[in-house]
């Protein structure tokens, strides 16, 4: 059954509107919508393994960061409409096809459509599900997913309120994020791997060095270790940077991350003492990595394309 929101409030922006007759702020309608369907190669190790991620790109996002890498759907809300049943059968088909899990880039504003979809799967779907999220996130919507979701994925993009606003139109974006990370691990947990070294259950907080960030990155890293004790979560450390979309209306953006800012923030990252979790190549801050959004495996069966990156 398709869910029915007549007063949204899934997001953190809380907009009420009738996703029965419009879309909310977020880009989210009446049905959920993607924008792609398939094995993914480029996330973190335990992520994607040798066999890929079954990676789900929903269309459509509650914040709009100017420097977003997946713009066209998070931001111009590329996509297509589909029923649930049909988001039931493609994980099952991700799943057939021999993915380590089931991967849900920015499905925050259609959580009860996944809720719904995860339910028609039951024990059919016997692969971890992954919830990969730009961080901005309200409690009450992850906790419509718990006990379906193994491992969260959120970013904690920045803790600078100004940089927040400035980037993202969010201002309160720390806070919520940080009490959406702390659920998240209330859900899962610690970090469970399999025998091939592939991550069961766990949260893995991500996040990305921006050019003349060092100071909020290290912000962000001493509330990861104030608040978590060492191994409760895994982090990962990006260098993938490259100015897309609306990042060169900001002159401080227009450049990659050079070699000094990242080792900078590496280090003080292992300072810490937050060693459990993966760092980037600096090769990674390349075009080529980005998806090219076709409407692979939405209505047709999901396969591989063109690697792309987180």
């Amino acid at each position: 059954m398709e869910p029915v929101i007549t007063d949204c409030t899934l997001c953190p922006r809380q907009c009420h509107a009738d996703r029965t007759r419009g879309q909310g702020f977020c880009g989210g309608g009446g049905k959920v919508k993607l924008a792609r369907a398939a094995l993914h190669f480029w996330e973190e190790p335990c992520i994607s393994g040798k066999k890929g991620s079954g990676t789900v790109f929903f269309s459509g996002c509650p914040l709009q960061c100017c420097f977003c890498q997946n713009y066209p759907i998070s931001c111009e809300n590329y996509g297509a409409e589909i029923p649930v049943e049909r988001l039931a059968e493609i994980f099952l088909e991700l799943q057939g096809q021999g993915a380590h899990n089931i991967n849900l880039v920015s499905a925050g504003h259609y959580a009860p459509w996944v809720a719904e979809a995860l339910r028609l799967c039951g024990d059919k779907l016997s692969i971890p599900v992954v919830y990969n999220s730009g961080g901005y996130e309200s409690v009450n919507t992850l906790r419509l997913l718990e006990g379906k979701v193994d491992v969260y994925l959120p970013d904690l993009k920045y803790a600078d309120q100004e940089r927040a606003l400035r980037y993202s139109g969010a201002a309160d974006y720390f806070p919520v994020a940080a009490a959406a990370i702390r659920e998240m691990v209330r859900q899962v947990g610690l970090p469970v791997f399999d025998k091939e070294g592939m991550l069961q259950k766990g949260v893995v907080i991500r996040h990305l060095v921006l050019p003349g960030g060092m100071k909020d990155s290290m912000s962000v890293l001493d509330w990861v270790a104030r608040s978590f004790r060492p191994g409760e979560v895994l982090i990962s450390l990006m260098s993938q940077y490259t100015p897309f979309y609306r990042s060169r209306e900001f002159q401080e953006l227009g450049r990659r991350v050079s070699t000094y800012e990242y080792n900078k923030v590496a280090g003080y990252m292992m300072d810490l003492g937050l060693t459990q979790g993966f760092m980037q190549e600096r090769s990674s801050a390349k075009e080529e990595y980005t998806p090219e959004f076709a409407l692979q495996g939405v209505f047709a069966p999901a396969s591989e394309e063109k690697r792309d990156h987180c």
